[in-house]
C-alpha cells in the first residue's frame, strides 16, 4: 500500500431527523447527520480534513464547514442536482486514495418542505432564463414536464405503460411500509396511483417524489484510518459521472439517461457486472427515472424496463432486484437533492442494518455488492457508485 493507491471505504453514515422537521434550520440538520454520522465511526471530528458541501450558503461549503468547526485541507462544492453526492463521492474517493486527505465527510441538509409550509419560500417552476435556458423558457415547460415529456418518449417508443411506470411508486410504497423512518407508508395500488390529480401528462401525483426536510452525512476514509473505526468498512469499488445536457433540445435521445455511462464506467472500475449487483438505490424524483435508469444500469435491456418492473422485482420481500429498500425520494424522504440519502441506505444494507427492510439472499445471508445511481437536473448529469464489503 503507497498513498497513490489506498482503498477507500465508508465508515459512518446517518440522517439527521427526517420527514417533517419545523424547528430547525438547515444548518442545524447538516449537523446533527454529521455528528450521528461520526458517531455512527466512532470517530472524533478531528479526523475529518476533508469537506463536500452543496446547496446551502454563499460560499458553500465554506458555511457549512465554519457552522460544523472543521478546517478542511481538501474541499469539494460540486454540485450537479440530485447527482452531486455521487459525484462528490467519486471525487473524495480519488482525493482519499491518492493521499490527499484521510478522512472525508459528505453531509447535506434541507428544510424545503417547512420553508414552503412557513411562506419563507415559493415552489420553483423555472431554474431561471439565461444561458441555454433562455431557448426554452419562453414556451413554459416546468421542471417536472421536462421529466413528464422524457416518458411519453418512452411510452411511445417502446410501448411502456402507464400501469407500468404506477408500479414504481407501489413497490416504492411497499419498501417504505418497512422503514419507520420513511413519511409515507400506507399501502398504495395501481389505480391510486393512476386516478391521483394530474401534475404533467402521464404523472399524476404519486408518480412524483414527495416534499421533506432532512439531512444526510457519509464519512468516507482511508483504509488505515478503517481500523479506528467502531464499523465495518463498506468499500468503494467503482464510481463513474458523465454530463449529458444543459437544454432539452441538446439531449439525443429521451430514452436513454446519463446513467447509462456512469453506470458503465462505475461496473468496469469495480469489475463487477450489473447480474452480480444484490440491490439497487435509484434516484427516484419521478417514476420513469427509476425505470430508466434501470435500463441505461444494465439490469435489462433498452426499452424493457416497462416489463422488469412489473412482477413485485422491486420489491424488498421477494424482489429479484430490490431497488430504492427504504422506500425512495417517492415515499420516504425527499428534501432536494437526495442522491447522498442513496449511498446512507446502500451502506446501511451492506452493513445488515436494515431492520424489517433487509435484503438477504436465497439462504438469509447479507448482501455483497450494491450501487447507487442518482440523477441530476432534468437527466442532465449523473453519478453512479459500486459499494461492496468484506
Amino acid at each position: 500500500m503507497t498513498p497513490w493507491n489506498r482503498k477507500v471505504a465508508v465508515v459512518g453514515v446517518a440522517l439527521s431527523d427526517c420527514g417533517r422537521v419545523d424547528d430547525a434550520t438547515p444548518y442545524a440538520l447538516h449537523a446533527q447527520a454529521a455528528r450521528r454520522a461520526l458517531a455512527d465511526a466512532g470517530l472524533d471530528r478531528a479526523v475529518v480534513d476533508g469537506l463536500a458541501s452543496a446547496g446551502l450558503g454563499t460560499l458553500a461549503p465554506v458555511e457549512v464547514a465554519e457552522y460544523l468547526g472543521l478546517r478542511p485541507t481538501w474541499v469539494d462544492s460540486t454540485s450537479v442536482g440530485g447527482s452531486t453526492w455521487e459525484v462528490m463521492a467519486a471525487h473524495a474517493t480519488d482525493a482519499i486514495a491518492r493521499g490527499h486527505a484521510n478522512a472525508v465527510l459528505l453531509v447535506y441538509g434541507s428544510t424545503a418542505r417547512a420553508d414552503i409550509k412557513a411562506g419563507r419560500r415559493t415552489g420553483n417552476l423555472s431554474f431561471g432564463s439565461r444561458g441555454p435556458l433562455q431557448f426554452e423558457v419562453p414556451y413554459g415547460h416546468t421542471l417536472i414536464a421536462k421529466y413528464a415529456m422524457a416518458a411519453r418518449r418512452h411510452m411511445i417508443e417502446h410501448g411502456t405503460t402507464v400501469e407500468q411506470l404506477a408500479e414504481v411508486a407501489v413497490q416504492a410504497r411497499a419498501n417504505a411500509a418497512l422503514n419507520p423512518q420513511a413519511m409515507f407508508r400506507d399501502p398504495i395500488t395501481v389505480d391510486d396511483v393512476l386516478s391521483g390529480p394530474m401534475i404533467a401528462d402521464p404523472f399524476t401525483k404519486l408518480h412524483c417524489c414527495i416534499r421533506s426536510d432532512g439531512g444526510a452525512a457519509v464519512l468516507l476514509a482511508a483504509e488505515e484510518v478503517v481500523r479506528d473505526c467502531r464499523t465495518a468498512p463498506v468499500w468503494i469499488l467503482g464510481t463513474g459521472e458523465h454530463v449529458s445536457h444543459a437544454a432539452m433540445s441538446e439531449w439525443p435521445d429521451f430514452t436513454t439517461g446519463p446513467a447509462a455511462v456512469s453506470g458503465r464506467l462505475a461496473f468496469e472500475r469495480a469489475g463487477v457486472r450489473p447480474r452480480e449487483i444484490d440491490f439497487a438505490e435509484i434516484y427516484d424524483a419521478f417514476t420513469y427515472m427509476t425505470l430508466v435508469t434501470l435500463e441505461d444500469l444494465g439490469f435489462c435491456g433498452k426499452g424493457e424496463g416497462g416489463a422488469f418492473v412489473e412482477k413485485g422485482r422491486l420489491l424488498v420481500r421477494g424482489g429479484e432486484l430490490p431497488v430504492n429498500t427504504d422506500g425512495g425520494g417517492l415515499s420516504a424522504q425527499h428534501p432536494g437533492m437526495r442522491g447522498l440519502f442513496l449511498l446512507v441506505e446502500a451502506v446501511r444494507q451492506l452493513r445488515g442494518e436494515g431492520g424489517e427492510r433487509q435484503v438477504r439472499g436465497r439462504d438469509g445471508e447479507l448482501p455483497r455488492l450494491g450501487v447507487a445511481s442518482a440523477t441530476g437536473g432534468w437527466f442532465c448529469s449523473s453519478g453512479t457508485v459500486v459499494l461492496g464489503r468484506d
